[in-house]
């Protein structure tokens, strides 16, 4: 069987690459839960505001990660 030969590296993820994704994916889920643990919690208004803030931050992290999984699936 002949291999492919490629004129530019394709665009895969390594196993080092999946670790360091799932990493970060995990630090930002574990964020995440806690900021919305402790908006249940809280009651003043500004520390609430920038918890909601941070959880956003960390939720759009996690659909940022997610992405770049799911696109890295069509180069296979």
């Amino acid at each position: 069987m002949k291999e492919k030969e490629y004129k530019t590296a394709p665009e895969i993820f390594t196993g080092k690459d999946l670790d360091y994704l799932k990493d970060m994916f995990g630090w930002n889920h574990i964020a995440y839960k806690f900021c919305e643990d402790a908006l249940s919690n809280v009651e003043e208004k500004c520390v609430n505001k920038v918890l909601s803030d941070c959880s956003k931050l960390f939720y759009n992290n996690l659909t940022t990660i997610l992405s770049i999984i799911k696109d890295g699936e069509k180069n296979e």
